[in-house]
């Protein structure tokens, strides 16, 4: 996996995945940005997020489960200090579908967060809390 990162000006840039997709990354005006794109930090909470929701909704759909929508809602809190690294993540899913199933849904939900999800369980060995709840909204 390869990313490029370019300086565009002041505390602007633009990130490039190695599949072509680029994302502006900027800082707030009290350091020097012009709030342009999301900050490198929320840029990982998104990856994350993505993360996370791309194998609930994979599971779910394996597991036969009738599926119309997925979100997954990401609170985070970081270090006074600095480094101000995360030290808790909280994702709540909102889960929607006919004839959902609560043993389905809390399966996925639990297997994406304790084995498959790279970017939660590479955060969670770095010492961050990560905790997750769910609900089901049958359409």
């Amino acid at each position: 996996m390869k990313a490029r990162v370019k300086w565009v000006e002041d505390v602007t840039f633009v990130t490039e995945s190695g599949s072509g997709h680029a994302v502006v990354v900027d800082g707030a005006p009290e350091y020097g940005g012009r709030n342009l794109g999301p900050r490198p930090m929320e840029l990982l909470l998104m990856g994350m997020g993505g993360c996370t929701a791309f194998d609930v909704v994979t599971i779910l759909k394996k597991a036969r489960q009738d599926i119309t929508s997925c979100e997954a809602v990401l609170e985070a809190e970081r270090a006074d200090g600095v480094p101000a690294v995360f030290t808790k993540i909280h994702v709540h899913f909102i889960i929607k579908g006919r004839e959902l199933r609560e043993p389905q849904v809390k399966k996925a939900v639990d297997l994406s967060a304790d084995k498959y999800c790279s970017a939660s369980i590479m955060l969670g060995q770095a010492g961050v809390v990560i905790t997750h709840d769910h609900e089901i909204i049958n359409d």
